[in-house]
């Protein structure tokens, strides 16, 4: 077998255990892919060829003599540019991290090599992690793989490309208000942000340490739910991380939704709601309801107040990890990503800890009012289409930055409150681009978001869609 791309991760992973193919076959047609297609469309910060291969090698020897590392056995993946690869480069997108080595793994890369992958290097992403659209002035911008006019998505950009254009079978981004969430939505893949610090952030370069997570993005649901069970174990040595128990998420993947209650609130998420997203909110909900699903109105609280803290915690806690290099080399920014993180500098350290305070309050009441009586919401992803780059880098700065927020309107204020969501494929828009929803689920109710997400994706086809390239 030559060609590889009708493959999903769990599919590739079934493949080599079988001996279809070897993780060598499959590792070395990545690697071509990543090194001409996501060139093409900037995916790629750094590959690490030699050790891939060198990677693969010995894990087929291993299965060779009868043995697998588990369950992720030789599939090649590739992670956003701000997670730690011990030796290698990791610039975070930035002009200013430039050559810095990672001396460690983090967390998560220790957790994925134990499940057996193939890491073939690192993931284009937005500078610093401050861009829902993959903007980045030093760089280039990430190009969205159904239309290269288009972004992909940000500020996990290259995760999104290197899954939507095939290049590798999975990636793990990070969210701080839709980081995940807006690329697999913008780029036509799955893609789960998790509750709050349910996977270790140890070794994670941080953009606001409160509302960061890291997640999972791949073609479908089951995809997400065996990366996420290899890299949510609790890590004892981060005490951020949650100590919940590790789950097999694909345990919960029967396909069955009789009895569960999913909630559509009207306001707030579907308030100037453009068209065509509606029309694919509405078809996907009644394949929910059609696999059994009761479907309920419910409603939301004040959402401008909790998008008020939300704000108030980034910027501060952003302005708190850039400080030193604000004062020592402001000039190294681009000049959309300096205009996000100045506010935090004017923030009070009132203002800080009140919004802090009042998460406990506004989570106890989004939990009450929005899933008191279901499961899960389901919701847009974004309330617009896929804006092209041009729209969303030319013109005055407050115009662009104004523009850009819309895009994480509907997905920042579950970081503040913590809760898991998930980006589900929903067909395509009269560009050719693709639509999403967004399921958000009750802490650490990961397993019942992915449930709907798989049963949803047993009778669509949109996840398996990939551009022609």
């Amino acid at each position: 077998m030559s060609q590889f791309e009708h493959l999903d991760l769990v599919s590739a992973a079934d493949g080599i255990t079988k001996k279809k193919f070897s993780s060598k076959e499959l590792t070395e047609w990545s690697l071509n892919r990543l090194e001409t297609v996501g060139r093409q469309f900037n995916a790629v910060f750094r590959i690490d060829h030699d050790l891939a291969i060198s990677r693969a090698k010995a894990l087929d020897a291993l299965q060779a003599s009868g043995l697998s590392m588990g369950p992720l056995h030789g599939v090649p993946l590739a992670h956003k540019d701000l997670i730690e690869v011990a030796g290698k480069e990791m610039h975070v997108g930035s002009k200013i991290l430039k050559g810095n080595i990672a001396k460690k793994n983090a967390w998560v890369i220790d957790e994925l090599d134990r499940a057996g992958q193939v890491n073939l290097g690192a993931l284009h992403m937005a500078e610093f992690a401050m861009s829902p659209t993959g903007f980045n002035g030093h760089y280039g911008h990430g190009l969205n793989p159904w239309n290269p006019d288009y972004p992909c998505g940000g500020s996990s950009s290259g995760s999104g490309i290197a899954v939507a254009a095939r290049l590798v079978f999975g990636s793990l981004g990070s969210d701080t208000g839709g980081s995940i969430r807006q690329p697999a939505f913008m780029c036509g893949i799955t893609g789960i942000k998790p509750t709050s610090k349910r996977v270790s952030i140890d070794g994670v370069f941080p953009l606001s340490h409160t509302l960061d997570c890291v997640g999972p993005l791949a073609q479908t649901a089951r995809d997400c739910a065996r990366l996420l069970t290899h890299i949510s174990r609790p890590n004892p040595d981060d005490p951020w991380c949650t100590t919940h128990p590790n789950e097999d998420y694909e345990l919960a993947l029967t396909g069955d939704l009789k009895g569960m209650r999913i909630g559509v609130p009207q306001d707030f998420y579907r308030e100037n709601l453009d068209p065509e997203m509606s029309s694919a909110l509405d078809a996907s909900l009644e394949v929910l309801r059609a696999r059994g699903a009761e479907l309920v109105e419910v409603k939301v609280p004040d959402m401008l107040r909790i998008h008020e803290m939300t704000a108030i915690v980034l910027t501060a806690e952003a302005a708190q990890v850039h400080r030193k290099w604000f004062e020592q080399c402001p000039q190294d920014y681009s000049d959309q990503v300096r205009a996000r993180i100045e506010p935090g500098f004017s923030q009070s350290g009132v203002d800080y800890v009140q919004a802090l305070r009042a998460r406990d309050a506004f989570i106890k009441e989004y939990l009450e009012t929005s899933l008191g009586h279901c499961d899960a919401l389901h919701v847009p992803v974004a309330r617009m289409h896929t804006p092209t780059i041009a729209a969303t880098t030319t013109g005055d700065l407050s115009t662009v930055l104004q523009s850009i927020s819309q895009l994480t309107y509907t997905n920042r204020a579950v970081n503040y409150l913590g809760l898991p969501a998930i980006s589900v494929p929903a067909g395509f828009s009269s560009r050719k681009m693709p639509l999403a929803f967004q399921l958000i689920g009750k802490p650490f109710a990961e397993s019942t978001i992915l449930k709907i997400a798989d049963a949803y994706q047993r009778d669509t086809e949109w996840h398996k869609a990939r551009p022609n390239i």
